[in-house]
């Protein structure tokens, strides 16, 4: 009996043996599969980091032409500043006669500014008003319907156009006949835009008290309690303006908040008699 104990004891040993040794096999098949996946792993990691090089080079590359651009942006912005100022100061021998009914000059324009101006008894040229040109602004008119057509005229004193556009400030608009004449300055599209941006601002540059003259080609000139400022970019005066109506709100809040007793010192904020009053 005691042999037949031993024998199974033996056979039991063994057989546990046997499926530790079969574990160890399946775990050895799990590590050489795990090894294999974490040799490709590796790949796909440095294939990654490859890629991820690559797309650093490509943002390095792109971040470089960026700026290059920039850099381009601000040389081209230069530029058409430059060519707006030159267009401007190509027309500052030009003005603008407006409301000039279609046709009242007959057939010959040139002559006609040139015959009427100096015509005029409010100015006194000397010498003599001289033209380069003169035209009609923009396509004809069909029927004579719609708004007149500007006429422009190019003197060839720079100062005499000055004169003209100087007397109609003053002045305001001149007779000749039935016709009543205003006078112009002559911009470039841009330049006059900007004009017209700033213009639209006299409202509220009036509401809040402002000081404010606009100088050619398009520079606003505002004083405010002293102190005085040149805009050249309608929106920055836009701004200003903005930030100066939110002091004025909070000035007034200020002023209308009723008073608290209860911060003053004893007996203030309330009446006082005066004891020779009683």
């Amino acid at each position: 009996m005691a042999g037949d104990t031993q024998g199974a004891t033996m056979d039991s040993i063994l057989q546990e043996i046997s499926a530790v040794g079969r574990k160890l096999e399946g775990m050895d098949s799990a590590m050489v599969a795990l090894t294999t996946e974490t040799r490709s792993m590796r790949v796909d990691i440095a294939g990654f980091q490859s890629q991820i090089s690559g797309l650093d080079q490509r943002v390095a590359t792109v971040e470089t032409q960026v700026a290059s651009w920039t850099d381009k942006d601000q040389e081209l912005l230069h530029l058409r500043s430059r060519l707006i100022d030159l267009e401007d100061r190509s027309r500052r021998n030009n003005v603008r006669l407006l409301e000039f009914p279609e046709g009242v000059e007959g057939t010959d324009l040139f002559s006609y500014p040139r015959e009427m101006l100096p015509k005029l008894n409010e100015i006194t040229f000397d010498p003599p008003l001289e033209f380069q040109r003169a035209h009609r602004l923009g396509p004809k008119r069909q029927n004579g319907n719609g708004r007149p057509r500007s006429i422009i005229v190019c003197l060839l004193r720079h100062m005499q156009a000055r004169q003209l556009l100087q007397a109609a400030r003053m002045l305001g608009p001149f007779r000749s006949g039935a016709l009543e004449i205003r006078f112009s300055a002559d911009f470039s599209k841009e330049t006059a835009e900007r004009r017209k941006a700033f213009l639209s601002l006299r409202t509220r540059l009036c509401h809040l008290d402002v000081k404010f003259g606009l100088f050619e080609p398009a520079r606003m000139w505002i004083t405010k309690n002293g102190e005085s400022r040149n805009f050249y970019d309608p929106e920055d005066l836009r701004v200003f303006l903005d930030g100066l109506h939110d002091q004025s709100q909070t000035m007034e809040m200020t002023i209308q908040a009723p008073l608290d007793t209860q911060d003053l010192p004893a007996g203030a904020g309330h009446p006082v008699q005066h004891p020779h009053l009683n």
